[in-house]
């Protein structure tokens, strides 16, 4: 098992490339399968007088629209391709989000990615969703906010884009593409569903874990956790709950002046949330109830084998005054204790020598 463990970027850069750059090796040094970023246009994303969220204006208070502040964290179109040649340098997997189709076309047609993250906010935008799918890209998708239909209908719209590159779909043809056996197995073979909480940062309780169950027995789906939780705790459970991807923002300091930054890791906590996984990973084993190697030395001391309580000589009855258990367990079992009551002797045996047959 190796759960692909996405650190997410997003726009802890602040509109700096220096910074991304910096975030990459981060990442690199913690142990993350991938980097996350998000590529986006405030223009296409915001309208001009849409509002900050609360947890933003918590971070960085109410002074900006949400486009003024957005526009301060897009990164140029160059920029983006630098950041994929220096992940291809460092060996990490270069991901990023896009909020529109023009961004879709920029991160699959130019940058040539075949997976890409989409976020819960985009989990009811039909166009973004059939534009993935007739890219032919894997997608992960998170689920914040939506109710177990929602993503019954987005899973249609994929099911649909990867079968039918032309046209536009009606509800019907939706259902009947989810629905079909070669829409179930590529959504099996192409999406990946996150459980999230959209919340920054989300209460533990609201984490939900067992909500990856119940999205894999609808829909045969990869699940995992996008969490948005304090700390490391929640993710590395997830894990034990059988999650496939772990996406976690992070950041070089959650000082630093941003939306997402004080929702964040930082780099020494995202290495031991890492840690934490790999040993979950090992922990979980092959669910084959067996001894390990590792404890086979300890059996013979541990465990304890039929003894004579007290001299015994031959041809007398072995009963429940002379027989008894003790260690070391090299001997015969105590499975056959009653088996051998009643039985003879078949010599003479000091005190606490064990049986023989």
């Amino acid at each position: 098992m190796h759960t692909h463990i996405i650190a997410e970027a997003g726009v802890n850069h602040n509109g700096d490339l220096a910074i991304a750059r910096r975030l990459v090796d981060a990442a690199v040094s913690a142990g993350a399968d991938a980097v996350k970023f998000q590529t986006f246009r405030a223009e296409t994303l915001v309208t001009a007088t849409a509002e900050q969220a609360q947890y933003q204006i918590r971070n960085i208070g109410a002074e900006q629209s949400q486009y003024q502040m957005l526009k301060t964290l897009e990164l140029k179109r160059d920029e983006y391709r630098e950041l994929q040649n220096y992940c291809q340098e460092r060996g990490i997997e270069f991901l990023s989000t896009p909020f529109d189709i023009d961004s879709l076309d920029f991160l699959v047609d130019e940058l040539g990615l075949t997976r890409i993250k989409l976020s819960s906010g985009d989990l009811t935008h039909a166009p973004l969703l059939l534009a993935s799918a007739r890219k032919g890209v894997d997608v992960i998708i998170s689920t914040g906010m939506a109710h177990l239909a929602e993503l019954e209908q987005a899973l249609a719209v994929l099911a649909y884009g990867y079968q039918n590159v032309k046209g536009s779909p009606t509800r019907e043809d939706l259902l009947h593409s989810l629905a079909s056996p070669t829409g179930r197995e590529l959504i099996r073979q192409r999406v990946s569903v996150l459980q999230c909480t959209t919340e920054y940062p989300a209460p533990v309780e609201s984490a939900n874990l067992m909500a990856m169950d119940t999205m894999h027995q609808a829909f045969g789906v990869r699940t995992g956790f996008s969490d948005h939780t304090v700390g490391i705790a929640v993710a590395i459970a997830a894990v034990a709950r059988g999650a496939s991807i772990i996406e976690k923002h992070f950041t070089l300091d959650r000082e630093m002046q941003g939306p997402d930054h004080k929702a964040s890791l930082e780099v020494d906590e995202l290495r031991s949330m890492i840690e934490g996984i790999r040993q979950v990973e090992l922990a979980i084993g092959d669910g084959m109830k067996l001894p390990h190697d590792s404890e086979l030395a300890n059996l013979k001391v541990a465990r304890k084998s039929l003894v004579a309580a007290v001299p015994v000589k031959a041809g007398e009855t072995w009963t429940e005054h002379n027989l008894s258990i003790k260690r070391p367990g090299d001997g015969i079992s105590p499975f056959a204790y009653w088996e051998m009551l009643g039985t003879i002797a078949n010599r003479d045996y000091v005190q606490d020598e064990q049986l023989e047959y």
